[in-house]
């Protein structure tokens, strides 16, 4: 759901990014009809998208790695330790950019994900976290899917105010 929801915000607003979906499971995997009918009602279609499986390319050739909870993170930053600068959950980013302060018009992305990861420490990926990890909508009811579709459109919606603030 943030893949279609983060890929629409780019598109719709003509921003020169590129935006990717890879996790821990098994790729290959449709999108689940009950998933389908949450991003449906943006007008949004991922039938088509099948899952993949995060690999070592894929975690090299990002500027910016979002994970859903912490272990998706861990996962990357196992794959290619030097992504830890730019490996953060959603949740996190958005919560420590919005600390932080927008990105300057101009200013590189690795700068400020740079300056809003200060202090971070990796231990910190380490267990379960509300302040930083969106449940696993997986098997949820309709009613818990919706709550995570409007969590995540709400979030990504904050995530790109502050990587591409509006002028």
């Amino acid at each position: 759901m943030a893949h279609a929801f983060l890929g629409a915000v780019v598109r719709d607003r003509g921003l020169d990014m590129t935006v990717e979906s890879a996790g821990t499971l098994e790729g290959d995997r449709r999108v689940p009809p009950t998933v389908l009918d949450v991003i449906g009602k943006d007008g949004l279609d991922m039938s088509a998208h099948r899952s993949r499986l995060l690999d070592v390319d894929a975690v090299r050739r990002a500027d910016l790695l979002l994970g859903m909870a912490r272990e998706h993170v861990r996962e990357a930053v196992l794959l290619v330790p030097s992504a830890w600068p730019r490996s953060f959950t959603l949740k996190e980013l958005v919560r420590l950019g919005a600390q932080t302060g927008a990105c300057a018009r101009g200013r590189p992305l690795s700068d400020w994900l740079e300056a809003v990861g200060a202090g971070r420490r990796r231990h910190n990926l380490l267990g379960w976290s509300s302040a930083d990890d969106i449940e696993d909508p997986i098997g949820a009811s309709p009613e818990e899917l919706r709550a995570t579709g409007e969590e995540l459109r709400e979030l990504v919606s904050r995530l790109l105010a502050l990587i591409v603030p509006v002028p």
